[in-house]
Formats: C-alpha cells, sequence, structure tokens
C-alpha cells in the first residue's frame, strides 16, 4: 500500500481589526485616528515609559496672578472684579467649562500647563483673553484692561424740579446698532443715582417719567476710568384731576376719566376720584364720566407745573 500523500495546507489568518469611531476629546485631543485593515499592532518595544521630569512638568501647576484696571493708566481695582477661567475646548453642551472663580480685586489661581480664557467682570463691563501656562517657566502677572467707566442718571422736569425716584426709569441700551437697525437692551429699569458700570462708549439712554408718555431720549458717552453723570431734562408736569360740586371741595368717587390731547387721541384713562397723571407738555381735554353724566374741560400742561384740574357739576 502506497504511503498517503499528506496535502499541504497552508492557513491563511485574517486579523480583523474593530473600527474605532471619532469621539470628541474632554482633554487634549478632538478625534481619535480612525483604524483600518491595513494597519499593523505595534510591537512591544514600540512602548516607550513616560519620561518621570516630563511627566512631572506636565502635572505640576504653577502661579497665575491677575490685576485689572478701568483705563491702560489707571490704578489696580481692589473690589468689585469677577474672575473666571475656562477651558478652551467646549463641553457636550457647547458651552465652554468653568474651571476656576473668584471675586474681589486680584485674583491668584493655580492652573496646570495648557491654555485657558481669563475673563474679568466689573458690573456689565467685562474682558477676556486667551492664557497660555507654559510647562517649563512661570507665568508673568497678567493685567487687564477693562476700558470701563461708571454712569449714574437722573431726571428734573422743566429747568429743575425735582422728580420722586418711583416715577423715573431708565432704559440703556448698546452703542453699537446692530443689523436690523435697533440696539440691544444692555440694562432695563435702571432707577435714578445708581451707579451702573459698562464699557466705554456712547450708549443710548431713554427715561420715563410717569408710565403715559412723558419720554426722554439721549445719547451720553462713558469714558474709560470716569464716573458720568448725566442728568435728562423732562418736558412734562404731574396733574391731579377732581370732579367737584363746588370749588375746591371733595373729589367725587366712582368717576370715569379720559384724557385726551389736542388732536383727539386718548393718551390716558382711569375710574378714579382724583387720579394723578404725569403728562408731556401740551394741549388736553379731560372728560370725567358720573351717573351717565359727562363733564369735560379743556387744559394745559406745562414743563415743571404740577397742577389741579377741577371739573364742576352742572
Amino acid at each position: 500500500m502506497p504511503r498517503p500523500l499528506f496535502a499541504a495546507f497552508i492557513a491563511f489568518v485574517t486579523l480583523s481589526v474593530a473600527p474605532v469611531h471619532a469621539a470628541r476629546a474632554q482633554e487634549a485631543f478632538e478625534t481619535f485616528k480612525q483604524l483600518n485593515s491595513s494597519s499593523k499592532m505595534p510591537k512591544m518595544k514600540a512602548f516607550t515609559a513616560p519620561d518621570p521630569a516630563a511627566l512631572a512638568a506636565m502635572t505640576q501647576t504653577r502661579s497665575v496672578k491677575l490685576e485689572a484696571k478701568l483705563a491702560g493708566n489707571g490704578a489696580v481695582m481692589n473690589t468689585g472684579l469677577s474672575w473666571r477661567v475656562f477651558s478652551p475646548i467646549p463641553g457636550a453642551d457647547g458651552k465652554l467649562p468653568l474651571l476656576a472663580s473668584a471675586e474681589g480685586g486680584s485674583a491668584d489661581f493655580r492652573l496646570a500647563p495648557g491654555d485657558y480664557f481669563i475673563n474679568v467682570s466689573f458690573g456689565r463691563a467685562g474682558a477676556t483673553k486667551k492664557l497660555s501656562v507654559p510647562i517649563d517657566k512661570d507665568v508673568e502677572p497678567q493685567v487687564m484692561v477693562l476700558d470701563a467707566g461708571g454712569l449714574v442718571l437722573n431726571a428734573t422736569s422743566g429747568a429743575d424740579t425735582q422728580i420722586s425716584d418711583k416715577q423715573l426709569s431708565f432704559d440703556i441700551y448698546a452703542p453699537e446698532v446692530g443689523e436690523n437697525g435697533e440696539r440691544k437692551m444692555v440694562l432695563a429699569d435702571v432707577k435714578p443715582n445708581t451707579i451702573v458700570r459698562l464699557n466705554s462708549g456712547t450708549y443710548h439712554v431713554v427715561s420715563e417719567y410717569g408710565t403715559i408718555n412723558a419720554v426722554v431720549r439721549a445719547d451720553i458717552k462713558v469714558a474709560a476710568g470716569e464716573l458720568t453723570e448725566a442728568t435728562i431734562q423732562h418736558r412734562a408736569s404731574q396733574t391731579t384731576f377732581k370732579l367737584v360740586s363746588e370749588e375746591g371741595g371733595e373729589a367725587i368717587a366712582d368717576t370715569a376719566w379720559s384724557i385726551v390731547t389736542s388732536g383727539g387721541d386718548i393718551v390716558a384713562e382711569s375710574v378714579s376720584a382724583f387720579p394723578v397723571l404725569v403728562l408731556s407738555e401740551g394741549e388736553y381735554t379731560a372728560i370725567a364720566r358720573n351717573k351717565d353724566e359727562i363733564y369735560q374741560k379743556d387744559f394745559e400742561v406745562v414743563a415743571g407745573v404740577n397742577q389741579d384740574v377741577e371739573l364742576l357739576l352742572e
């Protein structure tokens, strides 16, 4: 019997490498390289132990001292500041992660080598810069210039008649006009004699005296390192209305009021014995309704001159 022949078989072993999907890096990398079937697995000797000195340098934090000024030639600020340190790599929510914060004056953070965004704010004023912390040397003290000042608003009626703070409010709009032709509101319902901290620039201020038609607009410049105090002049005054049976008599209750301009537009309505209204300078007609009877009287509003308007029963 012939010896059986043994056929030579060559076994082909195919190494299949599963693809690694691209992933967003949280720390140092944006993506991982995708592996394919042509890639070769590295030999063990391709790996080397990390240099202990380099590893220690990477993990060592360094002191980062931060200061802020209102203007380039101003003094270092020691109060009212808010410091924020952000990672430059967005998180899963698309926002830059907040790494550290501090309040008050100057700040001193301990940061590992790498890149950061530093933000300092002073009220509505603020500044941001990118900072790189090196591996092999200390960081020089950082001085950030806010280019900011303060704004205090007030208003008078006429030349010098003081207005109650409760009847005044101010809205502040940004210096720049947007693509839609409008300015972005910076701060609403600002009360008189309040210090508002803003970056330097010319702001559009809208002042309202009362709630009807006494509105004044003005552009006010805020200079860096300075406190700007602005007083807006309203051409308006306060008027009290009464329906009486005789001059100087008691106001009659359950009276409905309409105030109409000389052009016939209704600017205010009220149901009260004696409504107190702030009206812009001009000519008006007061119309009172009581028990199906109608009474009216023409009157004039003079800026800064408060008055009583009485309508007589007839």
